[in-house]
């Protein structure tokens, strides 16, 4: 089968290229050599034309150590809530990056803020960039800094990382381990909905603890969206989806992105990529048995996990297209599941400020 045009619900390689904190990473990634899971070169080769890519401010402490993550059982240490001035600081550097990205790539990738951007991307051969948020340290309470950042072409928040911070609480690493930890959203945190409501932006509810999607759900009037999270009934981590979550982002006509992190596939919670795809198809068949064939999506989680070795990196895409064929999967659900949700979801989530949704 022809490998289908892929829009993908969270990568981390703009962290990546933050860390590493050098032009030459910059390059690579326009030239196609780059180490990480997703450049220039490999997008194009597994036909990546597109995603929500992630601004993670990074802990002082250091990033998930993944070996710390064994079959059977662990709970990941999760670092102190982040210093705003700290967090605004890589928000911004990483947004840079991401504008460099586009002005060095020689009309192959474009930041887009509608819909139609991502489309007129795709006309033009161009990999179609949305700036996302996954922790929003940065965001002061007032929301002022959110205007500044929508204004800069953010489309998409997740508020919170595992840690927490004045919005919201995060779900901990812990396996085996239900989600519902902790509170809810903080009166800061309803007003971020609102707010985000009102100026069009997606909310990622990934990273929130079960409480907090409860109250997500109570607030806003825009699909519930998960961009990169499973299914709990076969991988009881802490980040994954109940049932009743499932059912209530059904419920909205919502959307998951399917998480490529293999903690969050196995049912054993190891972050090993000795991981077949067949356990990724199994995540899919139940995300198509609670969702319906128009709310499942991908959400690799790309430069932020161990990934399957079969898929290995952007370019490994189409075989999880060709396995989803041999499992019976038409044409026409792979290229929903491929790129058409996305798109369906992120036009009925964004909208200019004002405009009826």
């Amino acid at each position: 089968m022809n490998a289908p045009v892929v829009f993908d619900g969270h990568n981390d390689s703009l962290l990546r290229l933050h860390v590493d904190g050098s032009q030459q990473a910059i390059d690579a990634f326009l030239a196609g050599t780059g180490p990480g899971h997703i450049d220039l070169a490999k997008a194009e080769s597994g036909n990546l034309r597109g995603g929500l890519f992630a601004i993670f401010p990074p802990s002082p402490q250091g990033s998930i150590d993944f070996s710390r993550m064994p079959p059977g059982g662990y709970e990941m240490p999760l670092p102190a809530p982040l210093e705003t001035a700290i967090a605004e600081a890589a928000t911004i550097g990483m947004a840079s990056i991401l504008f460099r990205l586009e002005r060095g790539s020689n009309g192959r990738l474009r930041i887009c803020r509608s819909v139609a951007d991502v489309r007129a991307a795709w006309a033009a051969d161009a990999m179609a960039a949305v700036l996302h948020i996954e922790g929003a340290e940065a965001i002061d309470p007032d929301l002022a800094m959110l205007d500044v950042l929508h204004a800069a072409g953010l489309r998409s928040i997740g508020m919170v990382w595992s840690r927490d911070n004045v919005f919201a609480h995060g779900v901990p690493m812990r396996f085996p381990s239900s989600p519902d930890i902790g509170d809810g959203l903080t009166e800061a945190g309803e007003r971020l909905v609102k707010r985000c409501n009102d100026l069009g932006i997606l909310l990622d509810l990934s990273h929130l603890n079960e409480k907090g999607f409860w109250d997500v759900a109570r607030f806003t009037d825009a699909p519930l969206v998960a961009t990169h999270s499973n299914v709990h009934a076969l991988c009881p981590v802490s980040r994954n989806l109940t049932d009743r979550q499932l059912a209530a982002i059904a419920e909205s006509k919502g959307v998951v992105g399917l998480n490529f992190a293999t903690a969050f596939l196995r049912e054993d919670g190891a972050m090993d990529a000795d991981t077949p795809i067949e356990t990724m198809v199994r995540h899919l068949d139940a995300l198509v048995n609670a969702l319906g064939e128009d709310g499942v999506a991908l959400g690799s989680d790309f430069d932020g996990a161990v990934i399957p070795a079969p898929i290995g990196d952007a370019a490994g895409l189409p075989a999880l297209f060709e396995a989803l064929d041999r499992h019976g999967y038409g044409s026409a659900l792979i290229e929903k599941i491929a790129h058409g949700n996305w798109l369906n979801v992120l036009e009925r989530t964004w909208k200019a400020p004002g405009d009826p949704r």
